[in-house]
């Protein structure tokens, strides 16, 4: 899975040296480093990477995989290796709770046009990705959730993710919810609904792999997948519709070095330059946070992007402080519904 935990001292993964200007001492950072997912969308970020390193003559250093313990074993010991850290919404939601990020100066940012989604005050939102329906070209094509769920008139195994939150609202839009009342999520509901198709799930998915490699061997014929997964696979289609958009957001770590944070700050606006965001979108198909990325898209390609007008107007967002508040319920239930299965 990409996707989709604490005081303070100078930074063990930096390269840092002194400098004087007007008699002053200070630091000079010669490198930083960003945890992050991994994969493509870890590559992606090299995109942003080679423009700030050419304008300020400073390297930052990936690393991954970014799981929310890691982020709270580093501030909890101070040991701050890395001034930036990728959180999905739901890890950001979380982390403000816990206190393990900063706010982000976005003055120092000083960001181009952004989604107002992306821009908040403890995280940027730099990439967008959806969950999607997805079938295997050839089968009866479902034109919405009502029919995935409908094994009668679409039959065919489903292949669905194994984390409830990138399961229950589909369900839930099923059984005749509208995206504008999902939450908070009726769960007994949506596990009902879920209930009614487990004799055609075949696999509850851990790796965003799954459902197009599944789909490709024809052991499934329906998924629940990642837009980015499916995009442009041959013998996929999938589509935007009553799909759910969420981002990966780059946020600093509490305690983080003040040189550090302050290159990384620079590193956080050639997150919001289109042009950057246009070279990223070549390495994955997910999609940064201007509104004027559309049209530096590939043509042939552009039904894959999240966020063109089209796609993000028939999708919905994501609720993470529904699920900051009330996961730990949830995964008691799911874990219910699994062994029922």
């Amino acid at each position: 899975m990409k996707r989709r935990t604490f005081t303070h001292m100078a930074s063990a993964g930096a390269a840092v040296t002194a400098f004087n200007i007007g008699g002053l001492a200070r630091a000079q950072v010669k490198e930083i480093r960003i945890i992050e997912a991994g994969g493509k969308s870890g590559e992606s970020i090299d995109e942003y990477i080679k423009p700030f390193r050419t304008k300020t003559g400073i390297n930052c250093v990936r690393e991954n995989p970014n799981p929310l313990g890691k982020l709270r074993a580093m501030v909890e010991s101070g040991k701050i290796t890395a001034c930036l850290f990728e959180l999905g919404s739901d890890g950001v939601a979380q982390s403000r709770v816990l206190k393990l990020i900063e706010p982000l100066d976005w003055d120092a940012i000083a960001p181009r046009p952004m989604f107002p989604e992306a821009r908040t005050e403890f995280g940027l939102g730099y990439q967008y990705f959806s969950t999607v329906m997805a079938w295997r070209k050839g089968v009866k094509e479902p034109k919405g959730w009502a029919d995935f769920f409908n094994t009668k008139d679409f039959p065919g195994k489903r292949v669905l993710p194994d984390y409830p939150q990138y399961c229950l609202a589909f369900a839930l839009l099923a059984d005749g919810v509208t995206p504008d009342k999902l939450f908070p999520l009726d769960v007994d509901r949506a596990l009902k609904k879920l209930g009614e198709i487990k004799r055609d799930i075949a696999v509850l998915w851990k790796a965003g792999a799954q459902p197009p490699q599944l789909l490709n061997d024809n052991e499934v014929q329906y998924a629940i997948s990642w837009s980015g997964r499916v995009a442009g696979q041959p013998k996929i289609d999938f589509t935007f519709y009553q799909g759910m958009f969420d981002l990966s957001y780059i946020c600093v770590p509490k305690g983080a070095a003040k040189e550090e944070k302050a290159a990384a700050m620079k590193l956080l606006h050639e997150m919001t330059v289109v042009q950057n965001q246009a070279k990223a979108a070549e390495v994955v198909s997910y999609t940064g946070c201007s509104p004027d990325l559309e049209g530096m898209l590939p043509k042939d390609k552009i039904g894959e992007f999240p966020t063109t007008k089209a796609n993000k107007s028939v999708q919905w967002q994501q609720n993470a402080d529904w699920w900051r508040d009330n996961g730990e319920m949830v995964d008691k239930k799911w874990e219910q519904f699994r062994l029922n299965l």
